[in-house]
């Protein structure tokens, strides 16, 4: 339980840093605003164009006698917008994180610099062309591992009583977890962490990770709620790696002098960071 309330934590102090920091929160909004329009636009030319999808991709129900035609269609229109809204928000994070690389590359190393006890800011050292890839690669695999349990937890919800109270409740732990992936990725990766040692190490404290991630997808429910948080949470994910490698963190950043907070190192077993 003190993880679950760390991890939310995290996610509070990375607010307040770029609550204190007004020109990097601005240049974080970008990217989100962006992946908003292009979203939006996507979505809208859904419901304009989807029932028109629908009718050209079963031919075989046009001598239907109604009212089956109709709901028949109406149904899978329906089913084909529910799908996209989901598909928008299990992928929002990662769209966003892609199209703003630079920008929260810039806001992440900014926070390590602010609470590093000596100032300094790991530096991953390759070429912006290789950072996108390897950031666009590993946001591949993350959406389908998520797709996956989306349909696992989609086939789910079919079952009585469970399907309509644990299942969507699992469903945001499972996309917290998620979430919280993509976002530490920022800090992590530039320190060299590839995707697979991330995720073990999350895996190794699941607790404090569902506490900063499982409020954040409630949140990011709403695609506009996520364009303003974003920035605050990946300065929290940064903050939130830095113990997850057993970083020291200097609190009260660059307002003030502030204490040196030693934090724990992963047991041993725990992976090491390793491209």
């Amino acid at each position: 339980m003190r993880d679950l309330g760390a991890g939310f934590r995290y996610l509070m102090k990375g607010q307040r840093w770029v609550a204190r920091h007004g020109k990097q929160y601005g240049f974080g909004l970008v990217p989100g605003l962006i992946t908003l329009v292009l979203y939006a636009a996507a979505l809208v030319a859904l419901a304009a164009w989807g029932e028109d999808a629908v009718t050209w991709a079963t031919p075989f129900a046009d001598d239907w006698s109604s009212p089956w035609l109709g709901l028949f269609r109406g149904f899978l229109t329906a089913v084909l917008f529910a799908l996209a809204l989901l598909l928008a928000v299990v992928t929002f994070t990662a769209v966003t994180l892609l199209v703003g690389q630079p920008f929260y590359e810039n806001l992440s190393e900014k926070v390590d610099r602010d609470v590093s006890p000596d100032g300094h800011a790991p530096e991953s050292g390759l070429p912006l062309w290789r950072e996108l890839w390897i950031s666009a690669r590993d946001s591949l695999r993350i959406v389908v591992r998520a797709a996956l349990w989306g349909v696992l937890l989609f086939a789910c919800g079919f079952i009585p009583v469970v399907g309509q109270t644990a299942v969507p409740v699992l469903g945001f732990f499972v996309t917290g977890f998620f979430l919280t992936e993509e976002l530490t990725a920022v800090a992590l990766q530039r320190r060299g962490v590839d995707l697979r040692t991330r995720l073990t190490l999350l895996r190794s404290r699941k607790t404090l990770v569902w506490g900063f991630g499982t409020p954040l997808a409630v949140a990011f429910l709403v695609p506009l709620v996520a364009v303003f948080l974003m920035p605050g949470a990946v300065a929290g994910a940064t903050l939130m790696a830095r113990e997850l490698l057993g970083e020291e963190i200097r609190e009260g950043g660059e307002d003030g002098e502030g204490a040196v907070i030693a934090v724990p190192r992963p047991p041993s077993g725990s992976p090491s960071p390793g491209r």
